[in-house]
């Protein structure tokens, strides 16, 4: 029997159209109620055009240094999926000294410095 799970994103706009508010929910999250977030990046492949389609959303509340941290731990995780889906351990590595370089660029505190 096939599965099927739901995500469900709402974004409160204010009347410039700028994001006020973000909440998700998933079927599966294990919370009874909306979870607040601040930023969002979402990708999805089309298939038939063979291109991403994007949807990148923060709030006004979005501070930069939150901005920078969010953008270090996509790429951390970008790397460890791209790492998963295609085996490219040399490739993943190399992503993963992009996100160093990052991340002391940026002035991030991270877990390995």
């Amino acid at each position: 029997m096939k599965q099927k799970k739901d995500l469900k994103i709402t974004v409160e706009l204010d009347d410039k159209l700028i994001p006020e508010k973000i909440t998700w929910d998933a079927d599966d999250a294990g919370a009874d109620s909306y979870a607040d977030c601040r930023a969002m990046l979402l990708s999805l492949w089309d298939n038939d055009a063979k291109h991403t389609m994007k949807l990148d959303l923060w709030t006004k509340d979005m501070t930069v240094d939150e901005m920078k941290l969010f953008f270090y731990e996509t790429l951390v995780t970008m790397a460890d999926t791209f790492e998963n889906a295609t085996n490219d351990d040399r490739m993943a590595g190399d992503m993963r000294d992009f996100c160093a370089y990052f991340a002391d660029k940026m002035d991030i505190e991270t877990e390995k410095k």
